[in-house]
């Protein structure tokens, strides 16, 4: 089935996708890959899309949300055109000798794969990304390329590097299925689709990830949604709040009253909060020595990270860290 012909075209034909999926996987990053197929093929009168579910033994998979999903077992031989891998938790848990070689295997027969959220670990633990763009989850953007550094590994939302695409996570993938359904069959078919999900089909695939809904933001304040960009963006070498305001061509004191009045919190407050939360997720998520971890979210010295750490979450790093390994 291997086309060279690229799926983002216009192309009246159909589509069908098998949908790797691994266990604690998030439902919402499931759905976002395959409703957007059943409203374009109700709204189209047509089949556009078929799809199958598929794990790498068969049988039920669990999501993270507390249900199971029927599969049957990846073969060596691909009845579909794409193969899209879905997946979030337990990744190196599932990673598989046998399964890598069938992902191998398996890439020259089908037009296109994909990795949503944490699927583009398996496509690159089976070196199918290596001289290629990627980007996953932003959680793991920073572990994914220490990791695999042969990968150009981007913060975009989503990352087309033909026959490979990959997406940052649920909303990400959403905004990948509805380009897909406009490029092949047209930007008002993609509307309908979006409206049906009252969904705004906003990010270009280069947007970045944000950990905060900065484009609802954005739209109620752009000042607002700008600043906290700019603080997204300076984790590592935080900028003085009297910096990020004069980027703005705001006073300091006209941005602090945005802030409280908007957020209730002061910019100064709501950058330490950020800077913290990103703190806490490297110290679960990460292998990283607790001194590069406070550097990286911009602390100058170990005690100052330790005080702030601790008046946050009630604990230190170090104890939150062995917690988590018990």
């Amino acid at each position: 089935m291997k086309s060279e012909a690229t799926l983002f075209g216009a192309d009246p034909r159909p589509l069908s996708f098998g949908i790797l999926l691994m266990h604690d996987a998030n439902a919402f990053s499931l759905a976002a890959c395959v409703d957007p197929m059943r409203a374009a093929n109700r709204r189209a009168g047509r089949t556009l899309f078929r799809w199958s579910y598929l794990s790498p033994s068969g049988g039920p998979v669990a999501l993270t949300a507390g249900f199971d999903v029927a599969t049957r077992p990846l073969t060596d031989h691909a009845d579909y055109d794409v193969l899209i891998i879905v997946a979030g938790f337990r990744l190196e848990e599932q990673v598989t000798q046998d399964l890598l070689a069938r992902l191998r295997r398996l890439a020259p027969q089908v037009r296109m794969m994909g990795g949503v959220d944490g699927g583009s670990w398996f496509l690159a633990r089976a070196g199918l990304l290596d001289g290629h763009a990627a980007t996953t989850h932003w959680e793991d953007l920073e572990n994914f390329a220490s990791r695999f550094p042969a990968i150009t590994v981007r913060r975009d939302r989503y990352v087309i590097s033909w026959p490979y695409v990959t997406t940052g996570g649920a909303a990400p993938a959403l905004d990948m299925m509805l380009h897909l359904i406009g490029s092949r069959y047209g930007a008002e078919l993609a509307l309908r689709v979006a409206g049906a999900f009252l969904y705004e089909p906003l990010h270009a695939p280069t947007a970045p990830q944000q950990a905060l809904p900065a484009a609802r933001i954005a739209r109620a304040d752009p000042a607002l949604g700008r600043a906290i960009a700019l603080m997204e963006e300076g984790i590592e070498h935080p900028p003085a709040i009297a910096d990020i305001a004069r980027a703005l061509g705001l006073s300091q004191r006209r941005l602090e009253m945005l802030f409280a009045s908007r957020l209730g919190i002061s910019p100064g407050r709501f950058f330490l909060d950020l800077r913290l939360d990103e703190a806490r997720r490297m110290v679960t998520d990460s292998a990283l020595p607790l001194q590069e971890v406070a550097l990286r979210c911009g602390f100058s010295s170990q005690m100052a990270f330790a005080r702030a750490f601790r008046a946050r979450f009630g604990g230190t790093a170090s104890a939150l860290r062995l917690a988590g390994t018990q």
